[in-house]
């Protein structure tokens, strides 16, 4: 396969009943009228998560033994994109969905996956991710988070940041160095399973743009981590960060992000059509499906045992600039003063979406970033 093949999405009938079955679940769900009107974002419900696991649709690559067994990746992604599309509180169980479970699944003890898998499939166990810290900017090689060893474990010193839903978690996946890095600045580091109940963890809520308090800033102070706690091998870190960075780079949350805005342009267009207008959707639609084709394909070559970081760096690059472009073209057309609080949903949702647009380029790997692994898989 060339290095930027794009493998033909595998179509899933399983799948597509799964879609119908969304459907109806998401109709017939009592909170469903109070779904976000703008983005994925802030759908925090644990209730909600409990009977998606109820229904098999957490954990949905899993073995039988650890909740999963029905479906593969390719239903999945059916599942999660209806999810999105509808704008579903599903924020709590996500990232354990989408990347530590998988992980875990991959690099993990059998008695770390008995123990966590089970409860992630019935919609349970939340995690966050250890990643970013203080003052490294987008350089995720250079953590200084460290885990010195000790009789029987680890203690762990240092910090994290933008540690998304840290304060109502029960996991951290974190990364911190092990060992000097020597001439490889990669080198050194290793991934822990974190009870962040542990003593000596701190999360200190911080406020975004928005006015929300989901990131955090996470101390780990003389924490102790059992040797139990050590996630696949020591110093394999980037190793195995690389490969959850393409699961997390290449859904159709990276695309699907501000939908909410484009259904209320459309919605508005209906009422006061143009030329303009016409434009603008059949620009943002033609992206919107080219994305969502790059995206499924890279669900195809996950499920058939692939690594494709190149692949999901493109994507995640591509999809993200168009959430940032969604607000800037609309608003171009339609004349509306953004507004939280507005009556008119378009401004309200307008509004919203220009808070949370300038992370787009930001979560997950900035753009700089993800443009630099392209340029050096091109010799660059």
């Amino acid at each position: 396969m060339n290095r930027f093949d794009f493998t033909p999405p595998r179509r899933s009938e399983a799948g597509e009943h799964l879609r119908r079955q969304v459907r109806d679940f998401l109709d017939s769900y009592p909170r469903a009228g109070e779904r976000n009107t703008a983005t994925i974002f802030g759908g925090f419900d644990p209730e909600f998560s409990q009977a998606l696991g109820e229904r098999g649709w957490i954990g949905m690559g899993f073995p039988e033994r650890y909740g999963g067994g029905a479906y593969g990746l390719v239903e999945r992604y059916v599942v999660l994109e209806e999810l999105l599309a509808a704008r579903a509180p599903i924020y709590a169980h996500a990232i354990a969905d989408r990347q530590s479970g998988p992980t875990l699944l991959r690099y993990g003890t059998p008695q770390q996956c008995e123990e966590i898998l089970p409860r992630i499939a019935a919609g349970k166990c939340y995690f966050c991710l250890g990643m970013s810290e203080p003052n490294s900017g987008s350089d995720l090689a250079s953590v200084r988070t460290r885990a010195i060893k000790v009789d029987a474990g680890w203690v762990v010193n240092g910090a994290k940041i933008w540690t998304s839903s840290a304060h109502r978690c029960h996991y951290m996946v974190l990364l911190c160095r092990t060992s000097d890095r020597g001439e490889a600045r990669q080198a050194g580091l290793s991934q822990f399973l974190v009870d962040l109940k542990t003593p000596g963890i701190t999360c200190r809520q911080i406020a975004n743009i928005a006015g929300e308090r989901d990131f955090n800033e996470v101390h780990f102070k003389d924490v102790f981590l059992p040797d139990a706690a050590l996630l696949g091998k020591e110093g394999d870190g980037w190793k195995q960060i690389t490969g959850e960075l393409a699961l997390e780079r290449s859904g159709p949350e990276r695309f699907l992000s501000h939908m909410g805005l484009l259904e209320e342009f459309a919605a508005t267009l209906k009422l006061h059509p143009s030329t303009a207008g016409a434009i603008a959707v059949g620009r943002l639609v033609a992206h919107l499906a080219t994305l969502r084709r790059m995206s499924r394909s890279i669900a195809t070559m996950i499920a058939d045992g692939q690594e494709p970081a190149l692949h999901a760096a493109m994507v995640k690059d591509l999809g993200t600039v168009f959430e940032q472009d969604i607000p800037e073209v609309v608003r171009l057309v339609v004349q509306s003063e953004p507004d939280l609080d507005a009556g008119d949903p378009f401004a309200a949702a307008l509004a919203r979406v220009i808070l949370h647009a300038p992370s787009s380029t930001i979560r997950g790997g900035t753009k700089e970033v993800l443009r630099g692994i392209v340029a050096k898989s091109l010799g660059l």
